[in-house]
């Protein structure tokens, strides 16, 4: 699944970066577990369960140092807006949970 989501990435060339990423990239790996107790001692069930996010985001670049102009110089400006937008998800989340106010 990895393998053929990375053939898939778009990627694009620019002045800073030869094979820079032009999109986003979340890997959601889930681990779950179930624990038996052992004869002899209490008979217990245990349901463990992990969650492990892996995020690759598109680098933000400065339009003056890339020289990115048309198709690069747009898709430069809608990863920056992207960026934009998910820092402030992210600066809200840590807002809720630092008031108490989030789920998790």
């Amino acid at each position: 699944v990895l393998a053929k989501g990375c053939s898939v990435r778009a990627t694009g060339a620019t002045n800073m970066n030869e094979h820079s990423s032009r999109s986003h990239a979340i890997v959601t790996v889930s681990l779950h577990q179930l624990r038996r107790g052992t004869p002899g001692m209490l008979w217990q069930r245990q349901h463990v369960s992990s969650k492990f996010n892996f995020v690759d985001l598109a680098g933000s670049e400065s339009m003056k140092r890339t020289q990115a102009e048309g198709q690069r110089a747009e898709e430069l400006i809608n990863i920056n807006k992207g960026l934009l937008q998910l820092a402030l998800v992210i600066e809200q989340l840590a807002k809720g949970c630092l008031e108490g106010t989030s789920d998790k």
